[in-house]
């Protein structure tokens, strides 16, 4: 595999945030991007056995073709972004899993209700549709 892929909640404000936030901060655009609700991200979710219906965190499917979810998917996202967002990520690590897992999963069950739902996914401007696997 090329490119990490992160597969977000197309729907969720906070998610789509992350994206714009991680394609200012990616200067070499090594991200490529899907929604979780996409046919692109389907094979992803199968082979990590998350279900096609799987929104509950972002999925990073790293360099190598892993799989990762919740806490270590947004820690992995921010060790591949410019400085200094990879180097407060790389630190974050020593926070123990169980205790940033919970953080993660908290804001994941509240983020409709704090930061809102749209009723569909945003579409990607004409230079960023690359990125994207839907549209590529």
């Amino acid at each position: 595999m090329a490119a990490p892929i992160l597969l977000f909640d197309g729907v969720c404000t906070l998610c789509d945030g992350a994206v714009q936030f991680v394609m200012r901060h990616d200067a070499a655009e090594r991200f490529q991007f899907a929604s979780l609700q996409s046919d692109a991200a389907r094979p992803f979710l199968e082979r990590a056995g998350l279900g096609s219906d799987y929104l509950a965190s972002l999925v990073l499917v790293d360099e190598h073709g892993a799989i990762h979810t919740g806490s270590d998917a947004a820690l992995g996202v921010g060790r591949r972004l410019d400085a200094p967002w990879r180097q407060l990520a790389t630190a974050a690590r020593i926070v123990p899993r169980p205790l940033r897992e919970g953080v993660y999963r908290l804001i994941a069950r509240s983020r409709y209700r704090v930061f809102g739902k749209k009723d569909e996914c945003r579409l990607p401007t004409p230079a960023e549709r690359e990125r994207f696997l839907e549209y590529g």
